[in-house]
């Protein structure tokens, strides 16, 4: 079977370390992976590197005819795209060849097109993808509502690492560390974070973390100076090693305006660290609130203030958080379950297709 695995860009997200894990993981005697992206920091990541084929961020008519060109080199069989801008290029790709090929459409954000477009994004997945992948039984039922056909989709959950992201007892500390992984950009929400941090500055003993680079940072960092917190937030910029950074935390805030399905959520509950989250998207799939996490109903600094305090003064309700989360992670969220999931869906879709 010859897989191809295309993406838009190989930089720090989790769409992109979804590609990477599929990339490393999927297994060798039954499959030939290629993949195929804009190269980024992740490159380091690529098990493959002989079959991997660099695409150029603005140039889409080079993409195309190098996607093209690789599909008829290789016969490839599927090509599993990460993102709906692949997906379209596809579409274009197949009208101009004989050749044909499975498209498989893994969706990990809200797009444009179904927010603008409905009717279109669900006559595009219904007549042209084979099958599509969703993170959450949210999604599906989101996709489901604009139209698309309920035997075009399966749910197959994010993985996490648990041999990178493994469990660590907390370190003894005098400060309880709060933060927050994730790409500085306004649906993050990192303002709120900030506001969280400028309601707590009296309280002496909590210190915040900004871990994550993006398009917002210098905007954070100058409302971090104008409110004087310097002393209170520190900002780390991108980490290489997130497992380190997540274990190091008390806690771990999510403060984004949406959301499908962060990994972020699933590697604090693999190491240890309890999750205070917004709730959205499919999250509450993972975090059961008081159970294996704490879920926010709204954007309300007054709400995530009162959970951190009750999270830093009652060592028992973080004891089962930790304990539960840990344990709902193995159970539905490994990277060995998603790999295999992922493995047979391709191999259901190849027999039919054949």
């Amino acid at each position: 079977m010859n897989v191809l695995l295309l993406t838009d860009k190989l930089t720090t997200g989790g769409a992109e370390m979804y590609f990477c894990k599929l990339e490393n993981n999927l297994p060798d005697g039954e499959v030939n992976v290629y993949a195929a992206a804009a190269p980024g920091e992740l490159y380091t990541h690529i098990k493959h590197k002989d079959r991997f084929t660099a695409l150029k961020r603005s140039n889409p008519f080079y993409n195309f005819w190098q996607i093209r060109q690789l599909i008829l080199k290789e016969r490839i069989d599927i090509i599993h795209a990460n993102s709906l801008r692949a997906v379209l290029m596809l579409f274009l790709i197949r009208l101009t060849m004989i050749h044909s090929f499975l498209c498989i459409y893994t969706k990990h954000n809200v797009t444009i097109l179904e927010k603008k477009a409905p009717f279109l994004m669900a006559f595009l997945l219904n007549h042209f993808v084979n099958k599509v992948i969703t993170v959450s039984h949210f999604e599906s039922e989101n996709l489901l509502r604009i139209g698309v056909y309920v035997d075009k989709l399966i749910t197959i959950y994010n993985g996490v690492d648990l041999e990178q992201f493994k469990y660590q007892d907390k370190k003894k500390s005098k400060m309880f560390k709060v933060g927050i992984l994730a790409r500085v950009s306004e649906e993050k929400n990192h303002a709120l974070f900030v506001e969280i941090a400028n309601t707590l500055r009296d309280d002496s003993d909590i210190e915040f973390y900004v871990a994550g680079d993006g398009p917002e940072l210098p905007v954070i960092r100058e409302r971090i100076k104008d409110l004087q917190l310097e002393d209170k937030v520190k900002v780390i910029g991108n980490v290489k090693h997130p497992e380190s950074f997540i274990s190091e935390m008390d806690v771990l805030l999510l403060t984004s305006k949406r959301e499908v399905f962060p990994m972020v959520v699933l590697e604090a509950m693999a190491v240890g660290t309890p999750m205070i989250s917004i709730d959205r998207g499919g999250i509450k799939e993972a975090i059961i609130d008081s159970e294996t996490g704490i879920l926010i109903a709204d954007h309300s600094i007054e709400a995530f203030c009162s959970k951190i305090k009750e999270l830093k003064e009652n060592k028992l309700l973080r004891l089962r958080v930790i304990e539960r989360a840990r344990d709902k992670v193995k159970k539905e969220f490994s990277l060995n379950q998603m790999v295999e999931l992922t493995y047979q869906e391709y191999q259901k879709q190849r027999k039919f297709f054949l």
